[in-house]
């Protein structure tokens, strides 16, 4: 399969299969990695997924032969509905009200790389990089949201650089620039994102998804709006069983039994 999908616990990891292509994105792998997020609510026994790749790369994004091969031959109308199809991906990794841990693993380049943007956590091997390369290959560095999430992350300044010039990023630069949460060392990477899967699949998972969808919506809201958003959304955890646990927990001097 180029797509493996396991569990174990409440955590599920998502590994990309294609170690030969460096985990280079297939048609197929687009639809089954979209679906999958798409369907996380039908799924309430996960509460933390890691993604990762198989072998030296994390994903090398689209590939050259599978895909791009065949998208010169398409015309305009099923050319949007493949970049609507990839958009939707990451789309649904943003809307997914689990934690997301990437686990990059190697080269994250094109899609690979917006794949590891979407994510909440970025766990990155010490050899890991990370490259925006759409316009090496002629598209425009905007892409599957790439140009809305990254400037967010980096600034506008730095996003032009990295979206117009498509040059690798190193592991360093990565979290000198905040792309990346933490360095490991290589063998340690998927390790690592698995026991902060862990850690947050433990937390109380209404306030987590709250968290993420209030840190998605407060985007594109101005101030005042952004503080009734959260006194709504903190409202609705307040009413979740999670803050009474919480409570009971400390009168009893316990430690909280989160769900």
């Amino acid at each position: 399969m180029s797509v493996e999908f396991e569990q174990d616990g409440p955590v599920a990891t998502i590994t990309l299969n294609r170690p030969e292509r460096l985990n280079a994105l297939t048609f197929e792998m687009y639809a089954e990695l979209r679906d999958w997020f798409a369907s996380i609510e039908s799924r309430p026994h996960i509460k933390a997924i890691v993604i990762t790749g198989r072998g030296r790369g994390f994903c090398s994004g689209g590939d050259v032969d599978a895909i791009i091969g065949e998208l010169v031959t398409r015309d305009a109308e099923a050319l949007l509905a493949f970049t609507r199809m990839t958009g939707a991906l990451i789309r649904n990794i943003r809307r997914c009200a689990r934690p997301v841990v990437a686990a990059i693993n190697g080269v994250a380049a094109g899609a690979g790389a917006v794949i590891a943007l979407a994510c909440d956590f970025r766990i990155a091997s010490e050899d890991a990089s990370l490259a925006f390369l759409f316009t090496k290959v002629g598209l425009a560095g905007a892409d599957m949201g790439a140009a809305y999430l990254l400037p967010r992350m980096v600034g506008l300044a730095k996003a032009t650089e990295l979206l117009m010039l498509g040059e690798k990023v190193d592991a360093a630069e990565a979290l000198d620039l905040g792309l990346v949460t933490r360095l490991v060392r290589p063998g340690d990477v998927v390790s690592e994102a698995r026991a902060l899967a862990l850690r947050l699949a433990e937390g109380p998972s209404f306030a987590l998804g709250m968290t993420k969808q209030l840190l998605n919506d407060e985007l594109d809201l101005d101030f005042a709006k952004a503080i009734e958003a959260e006194a709504q959304g903190q409202a609705r955890c307040m009413q979740a069983r999670n803050f009474r646990e919480f409570h009971a927990a400390f009168v009893a001097k316990r430690p909280p039994r989160f769900d």
